[in-house]
């Protein structure tokens, strides 16, 4: 058997100096393999999810001290079921604003009321002669864009007032505190706000209750609107 012996000049290198061309060697291999590696991709970051509508609305820890809360809190799908057993015509009325704001891209929609007396719990909103009252309403759209053009057309019968009318207690846009595309009214007997933020248009009517409960009501439900 033959072989080939290895270059005179080699075979002469010393033992040091062949292992530092080896190491070399290996490097200038490591370093291929490496510059060949994709780098990983950083994964996206996940949009925060929209909160709840029954947690966006007024929570029972919030309800202002001396009212309780109303049967048929929450789903709209609740609530009306529980109306409709003591007041028929009132459910027929909301349902009826309810579907026309699922017509125009509402995804789910909740309700609070919480009152002093059972009266209160199945009267109109913002019908309050006497008794006080709380009711908070806020529904989620596909978009912004769904809830911009629902809440000009009006929120359960709310509608905005037009950009000319002028009227005691009624003040629009970011002088509200809550956003350009907001309007409040405030009479001595009843404090309504209508507003919309991001994909949800929100709704609250106050009765007989005082401004700074009206304040921590809209605050409350406000900073919940992702």
């Amino acid at each position: 058997m033959s072989y080939r012996r290895a270059p005179a000049h080699q075979s002469r290198l010393p033992p040091a100096v062949r292992r530092i061309l080896c190491i070399v060697a290996l490097s200038a291999v490591l370093a291929g393999c490496q510059g060949s590696t994709k780098a990983a991709a950083t994964p996206s970051p996940r949009p925060s999810a929209h909160t709840p509508v029954t947690a966006a609305v007024l929570q029972q820890s919030e309800i202002p001290a001396g009212l309780g809360l109303c049967p048929g809190a929450g789903p709209m799908a609740g609530y009306l079921t529980t109306l409709a057993k003591t007041d028929p015509d009132l459910a027929t009325t909301i349902t009826q604003r309810w579907q026309r704001l699922r017509s125009e891209g509402a995804i789910d929609g909740a309700i609070s009321i919480a009152a002093d007396g059972s009266a209160a719990c199945t009267s109109e909103l913002g019908v309050t002669p006497t008794f006080k009252a709380v009711a908070t309403f806020v529904a989620v759209f596909g978009d912004e864009g769904q809830a911009e053009r629902a809440w000009e057309s009006g929120v359960l019968g709310f509608v905005p007032p037009a950009s000319d009318e002028v009227a005691p207690g009624l003040v629009r846009g970011t002088s509200t505190g809550l956003g350009v595309n907001a309007w409040t009214y405030n009479r001595p007997s009843v404090e309504l706000a209508c507003w919309r933020r991001s994909a949800y248009v929100s709704l609250v009517v106050l009765a007989n209750l005082d401004p700074v409960a009206f304040k921590a009501v809209t605050a409350a439900i406000n900073a919940r609107l992702n």
